[in-house]
C-alpha cells in the first residue's frame, strides 16, 4: 500500500505566531498545510503565509482555504474551495497552476467535483469529533462508497487518530486531514511523527 498523505488544517484558534512555530517543527512530516482562517482578513492570511515562508516551510505544501486572491498573490500551489467559493471549474480554467480541492459530503458532490476538475476532495467527518459535536459521523462505509465512486484522491477528515488511520486508508482514502489532533497536542511533533508512521506502514 502506498504512503498516504498527511494534511493539517489550521483551527482558527491559534495565533499566527504559535501556528507558524508548530508548523516550522512538524512540516517535514506533513504533505499539505491548509490555512483555514474564516475570521481573518485577506491581509492577515497573507501575513500568515509570509510567516510560514520566513520559517522555511515549503510553499509547495501550503494550501489556502477559499481565498483565491491570497493564494494567487502569495504564489502558493494550492487552493481549497468551500461551498460559498467561486465555481471550481472556473478556478481550474483561469488558474491552471493550482492544485484545487474541495470538501464533499455525498457521492453526488464527489462526482460533481471530479467532473469540475478537482484534483482531490476531502470527505468527512468519518468518526465522531468535538468539532462536529452532536452530528452523527458518516463512517467508513460511506467513505468506501465515495472512494469507489471517483478516481481522484479522497482525503478523509474527522476524528481520525493514529490508531484508526489504517482502517481509513483501507477504505480507499489517499490520505487524512487533521486539525486539533496535531496542532493542539501537547507534543505536536511526536503526534505528527506517529500519524506519518501509521500512514507509511
Amino acid at each position: 500500500m502506498e504512503n498516504g498523505e498527511l494534511h493539517i488544517i489550521s483551527t482558527g484558534k491559534q495565533s499566527p505566531e504559535t501556528l507558524a512555530e508548530i508548523i516550522e517543527e512538524i512540516h517535514p512530516y506533513i504533505d499539505a498545510i491548509h490555512i483555514r482562517e474564516k475570521t481573518k482578513t485577506a491581509k492577515e492570511i497573507y501575513e500568515m503565509v509570509m510567516l510560514l515562508i520566513e520559517k522555511q516551510v515549503p510553499i509547495s505544501k501550503i494550501i489556502i482555504n477559499d481565498r483565491l486572491d491570497v493564494a494567487y498573490i502569495s504564489k502558493v500551489h494550492g487552493i481549497h474551495l468551500a461551498y460559498h467559493s467561486l465555481p471550481l471549474d472556473m478556478v481550474k480554467e483561469n488558474f491552471t497552476g493550482f492544485r484545487v480541492g474541495c470538501s464533499v459530503h455525498t457521492i453526488g458532490e464527489a462526482l460533481h467535483a471530479q467532473t469540475q476538475g478537482a484534483d482531490y476532495v476531502t470527505f468527512g467527518h468519518v468518526f465522531a469529533t468535538n468539532s462536529k459535536a452532536g452530528l452523527a459521523p458518516r463512517g467508513l462505509d460511506q467513505l468506501r462508497s465515495i472512494t469507489n465512486s471517483v478516481s481522484i484522491p479522497v482525503i478523509a477528515i474527522g476524528g481520525i487518530n493514529p490508531i484508526n488511520v489504517r482502517s481509513v486508508m483501507e477504505s480507499g482514502a489517499k490520505g487524512i486531514a487533521v486539525m486539533s489532533g496535531i496542532l493542539e497536542a501537547d507534543n505536536p511533533l511526536g503526534v505528527a511523527k506517529e500519524y506519518a508512521l501509521n500512514l507509511s506502514i
